[in-house]
C-alpha cells in the first residue's frame, strides 16, 4: 500500500488480550504442542482447498471526523472449474474512490495469503516461536504464541505478530499482526502494511477456518501526517466442492465490520 506522499515510519496497536486471565503452565512440553498445532495447520490448509466461499475485501481512508473518504470494494467466489481447478471469480468490484492511497500487488498478495495466515510444519524452520501465556479466548482457552521470521527471503513476505492456539483442537484460532519482508517501490515510494487481526471459526467439527478479518490504523507516514485506514475481509458459505455444508461457530463471533481498517 502507497500513500500519495512519501511514507516514513510504521506504526500500530498492541493486540489487545491483556485482560485474559492466565490459566498456568501448559501440562504439555513446549515443542510438542508446536508440533501438535503446526500438523494441524498442515492438514488445515490442504482441507481448505477442497472448499468454496465467498470473499468480500473493503478498503478505507477516513478523514479527521471519521467519515470515510475512500473506499476500494471486491467481492470474489473462491470456486472450481467444471475441470475441478481452484479459481476467483469477481463478482462485484465498483470504481475505487480511494485518492490518498494506492492498492499494490503486496496488498492484494497479503489478502491471500498472509491475512489467512497458516504455519504448517513445513513453514516452521521459517519462524522463530515464542510460548507467551496459557489464556481464555472468550468460551475457548489457548496456549499464545509470538511468531517473527528468522530471516526474510529475497521476494518473500511473511507475518510477524501473535498466534492463538485452542488447547484442546492444536489449531490457530486467531492471528494479529502484519506482513512483513519485500515490497517494491511503487512510483519511487515506500509501501506501508497496517497490523490486522484475522478470527477463525470451527467448520465441520474439525477445522478452523478464517471467517473474519479486521483492521483500524492511524498509519504514521511522516512528521504531521497520518492516514485512518480501515479493512475488513469477511469469509463466509464455506461449502465442501460439491457438497453443501454449514459453519459451525464456537465461542464468540467476532464484531461486526463497523470498524476501521
Amino acid at each position: 500500500m502507497v500513500a500519495s506522499i512519501p511514507a516514513a515510519a510504521q506504526g500500530g496497536p498492541v493486540a489487545q488480550d491483556a485482560k485474559d486471565t492466565s490459566l498456568g503452565p501448559p501440562t504439555v512440553p513446549m515443542d510438542e504442542i508446536i508440533q501438535k498445532f503446526a500438523a494441524k495447520e498442515s492438514e488445515f490448509k490442504a482441507e481448505r482447498d477442497n472448499f468454496t466461499y465467498k470473499q468480500t475485501f473493503v478498503f478505507q481512508t477516513l478523514d479527521e471526523n471519521n467519515r470515510v473518504d475512500g473506499e476500494y470494494r471486491l467481492k470474489s467466489d473462491i470456486d472450481f472449474t467444471p475441470e475441478g481447478k481452484r479459481t476467483e471469480v469477481v463478482t462485484y468490484a465498483p470504481q475505487s474512490t480511494l485518492e490518498r492511497v494506492d492498492l499494490t500487488q503486496e496488498d492484494f498478495d497479503d489478502l491471500a495469503h498472509i491475512f489467512p495466515f497458516v504455519l504448517t510444519t513445513t513453514d516452521l524452520s521459517n519462524y522463530t516461536i515464542k510460548y507467551v501465556d496459557h489464556r481464555a479466548l472468550d468460551e475457548l482457552t489457548t496456549y499464545v504464541f509470538d511468531v517473527s521470521p528468522k530471516t526474510v527471503g529475497k521476494k518473500q513476505r511473511l507475518f510477524e505478530g501473535r498466534v492463538w492456539v485452542d488447547d484442546k483442537d492444536f489449531q490457530i484460532v486467531k492471528t494479529y499482526g502484519k506482513a512483513v519482508g519485500y515490497a517494491r517501490k511503487f512510483s519511487g515510494k515506500e509501501q506501508f502494511f497496517p497490523h490486522f487481526e484475522t478470527f477463525r471459526e470451527n467448520i465441520e467439527g474439525k477445522y478452523w477456518f478464517p471467517t473474519y478479518t479486521r483492521s483500524d490504523e492511524m498509519v504514521h507516514i511522516g512528521p504531521g501526517d497520518d492516514i485512518h485506514v480501515r479493512m475488513t475481509v469477511k469469509y463466509e458459505d464455506y461449502k465442501r466442492y460439491g457438497v453443501t455444508t454449514k459453519i459451525t461457530p464456537l465461542g464468540q463471533a467476532p464484531a461486526a465490520p463497523n470498524q476501521k481498517k
